[in-house]
């Protein structure tokens, strides 16, 4: 039997395609083992977003020639989308599939024997165009699934290159995702994660919407809960938040992009907001689900990014009731307006910004958790035992562990917090919760 291994950089939508694309494999009699495995075909899905990801592909390549020199090794994902020459320039990669490609590579690739020139399938970005459904999961257990509901983007981010290698917006038919959300939810797994490149975009041309389409998924039997992945703030409606508030199906956790809290520098990124909205949304969510956890990705060292405009962003975030920041530090991407401004800020610079808003996260991360210490949280556990414990997350997106108990395993249960440890809380449990299973309508 043939093997072939995945490498995955990135998003978790990058996790969920890979999924898919190892489904087609093991449907032509594959075996699917680890990365660190000798295999006949290594297959690598890559990110562009930093520039440490195009460097960490190029190291992944040659970490799976050095266990098997003779290997075939497939390039695909957003980095083989932009940049296939200099993949192909890679040595021992024999071919590169670019975004569309990805999802078909058994009709590009009819066997996988190395030729001495790469072979290289990557359409143009404006025929990006198709929609093609996956989902990932949690390795070890029917727990959480990732499931990806939308792609591409039409916004223009002066920083990302994102709607160069998905495309345009667009999104899986919802009697598609109805189907395939009920066939997850049958399956067994507990926490369903919708996921896109732009998922407050879902409906987009389909006269249809987010807000439509969890109602719709709500309608679903079963015993599950639904988290909504990163959304735009301009993308986060009221109708949204009041739905999140209303049902207990719904996760009471938003995952909100900020990038900066300086006015100027949200202009030359241009975003779709201002910081006065984003502060009315933060505390309006905060109003209608007190104790909602909030998570905000932040980007320190964009070009002409002063100390002056950095301290707006740390004191902007420091006063504003989340619980969690995702930080990231600028890195130039080719073909984007950003590459070509002045002023760009130093690495060192960059790294000691990157640095005090991680602590600031620390901070945030630790306030709110104190803020459940005594509450009674519904957490979903997952099937590891770590060290004679059992970890999963709350709706609201704190981790959670307490002695191990296989009975647990994939259950919703009521858990008291009692104290922190680290980046986590310790608790006790009173009851299995089955109170999630709904009726249809």
């Amino acid at each position: 039997m043939s093997k072939v291994a995945f490498y995955t950089l990135g998003c978790k939508l990058n996790f969920a395609e890979t999924s898919t694309i190892g489904d087609k494999f093991l449907d032509r009699g594959y075996e699917i083992v680890g990365f660190n495995d000798s295999a006949d075909v290594y297959v690598v899905n890559t990110c562009s977003v930093t520039d440490g990801a195009e460097k960490e592909c190029r190291q992944i390549v040659r970490r799976a020639l050095r266990v098997n020199p003779d290997a075939f090794v497939i390039v695909t994902g957003c980095y083989a989308q932009l940049r296939p020459e200099e993949i192909a320039k890679i040595d021992g990669v024999g071919a590169v599939l670019g975004s569309k490609e990805k999802f078909n590579l058994f009709d590009y690739l009819k066997n996988f024997k190395k030729d001495i020139k790469p072979e290289i399938y990557v359409s143009p970005t404006e025929e990006l165009d198709s929609f093609h459904s996956s989902y990932s999961t949690e390795a070890d257990s029917r727990t959480r699934a990732f499931f990806k509901v939308q792609d591409g983007c039409d916004y223009k981010c002066s920083f990302c290159t994102i709607p160069l290698a998905r495309g345009r917006s667009r999104s899986a038919n919802p009697e598609e995702v109805i189907s395939e959300f009920k066939s997850l939810v049958e399956n067994g797994y507990k926490e369903i994660i919708l996921t896109g490149v732009n998922v407050g975009d879902y409906g987009k041309n389909l006269d249809y919407n987010l807000y439509k389409l969890l109602n719709d998924l709500l309608k679903t039997e079963g015993d599950f809960r639904i988290r909504i992945s990163s959304i735009e703030p301009n993308l986060l409606t009221d109708e949204i938040i009041d739905l999140v508030a209303a049902e207990d199906r719904l996760c009471k956790h938003f995952h909100i992009p900020l990038q900066s809290g300086s006015p100027k520098i949200l202009r030359l990124m241009q975003r779709r907001y201002k910081t006065e909205d984003y502060f009315r949304l933060i505390h309006k969510i905060v109003n209608r689900i007190p104790d909602a956890g909030i998570g905000v990705d932040v980007i320190v060292g964009f070009p002409g990014e002063t100390d002056e405009d950095f301290l707006d962003t740390y004191n902007f975030l420091k006063d504003l009731p989340v619980s969690y920041l995702h930080v990231f530090t600028y890195s130039e991407r080719p073909n984007t307006k950003a590459e070509k401004m002045p002023e760009h800020v130093t690495h060192e610079i960059r790294k000691k910004r990157n640095n005090m808003l991680r602590i600031l996260s620390e901070k945030k991360r630790n306030e709110f958790y104190r803020k459940m210490m005594g509450k009674e949280l519904t957490v979903l556990f997952e099937s590891e035992n770590n060290n004679g414990f059992i970890k999963g997350f709350s709706s609201n997106y704190v981790r959670v562990k307490i002695p191990f108990d296989e009975n647990l395993i994939n259950q919703f249960v009521k858990v008291k917090i009692k104290e922190i440890d680290g980046n986590i809380v310790t608790g006790e449990y009173s009851l299995i919760v089955n109170s999630f299973k709904t009726k249809a309508g």
